[in-house]
């Protein structure tokens, strides 16, 4: 079976979808009514900015939504998935390209969610820090010992857990858990806390506007990041949707979960390969490739 997989924040580069841009009249439609339904030229920052433009929240999130969407529609009946999941912002990626939500809904909710979690980054400066060569559990019982917010946010793959928290708990986990025995516990360059309870404010607003979009049935099963488990249910999707932005990210389980589903293929469609990288630590036998382009 085939799987699709979308990447998240940070796979973003300049250039991104420029070719897609050029050389195809459907990729150019849709980033074109980007532009006009964003109310400014995404394309511009993303072919042609900085890095720094790029690391805007509200540019990151639908850049790289953009990307990874209409590579899929452009595949056209090369898209053939089976299964899809995305890693955070991903995952409205993956429903987007599985049917669930419209170009236009997905891409609008992808820009309030990153307007949403940007104004909750600026109330409690905040931030992340990326924790390897430790296990899961030691991981959790050290987070649980820190007098302030640190949790695991994104469980990436075996040996490697990123944590989300407040400054001040996130070092003092990270001292912790260097003592255990982390080979490294660094914090990442990120506005924020995501997947962590510094989120409720952006997880309130966007509730909001997820219970006012349509949904529909996904043409495949969408492994959703909350619980790693496959969704069909329309109900089920904006539930979880609206979790994911306070809860951690289970992308090592849902990995686990595709594959004992049948999942034989993964492609990773959109900018960057890191999905394909964590795909083969969680399982090695798996057959990955990331797609950037046609």
């Amino acid at each position: 079976m085939k799987a699709f997989v979308f990447p998240g924040q940070g796979a973003q580069f300049v250039g991104m979808g420029k070719d897609l841009y050029e050389t195809s009249p459907l990729a150019k439609e849709l980033f074109e009514r980007a532009n006009t339904l964003l109310g400014f030229r995404i394309t511009d920052l993303m072919f042609s900015g900085t890095d720094e433009d790029l690391r805007q929240t509200k540019v990151t999130q639908p850049a790289i939504f953009l990307h990874s969407v209409v590579l899929a529609k452009v595949m056209g009946d090369a898209f053939c998935p089976q299964m899809t999941a995305g890693h955070s912002l991903g995952e409205f990626s993956a429903l987007v390209a599985a049917g669930a939500l419209s170009f236009d809904d997905g891409l609008m909710l992808v820009s309030k969610r990153a307007m949403a979690m940007q104004r909750a980054c600026e109330l409690q400066p905040s931030t992340m820090a990326a924790v390897l060569g430790l296990d899961d559990t030691t991981v959790e019982q050290i987070c649980a010992t820190i007098n302030g917010v640190v949790v695991p946010a994104n469980y990436n793959c075996p040996g490697q857990l990123v944590i989300s928290g407040a400054i001040e708990a996130i070092d003092e986990a990270c001292a912790k858990l260097k003592e255990a025995g982390a080979k490294r516990a660094l914090r990442l360059q990120v506005g924020g806390a995501f997947h962590s309870p510094l989120m409720e404010p952006a997880r309130q607003e966007l509730e909001a506007a997820i219970s006012a979009t349509p949904i529909s049935a996904p043409v495949c099963p969408v492994y959703q990041n909350v619980d790693a488990k496959p969704s069909t249910c329309p109900d089920q999707i904006k539930r979880n949707l609206v979790a994911q932005l306070t809860a951690p990210v289970c992308w090592t389980q849902t990995v686990q979960n595709m594959v004992a589903d049948g999942a034989t293929e993964f492609v990773e469609l959109g900018p960057g390969a890191v999905l394909q990288g964590l795909i083969k630590k969680i399982h090695r036998e798996a057959v990955a490739e990331s797609k950037a382009t046609l």
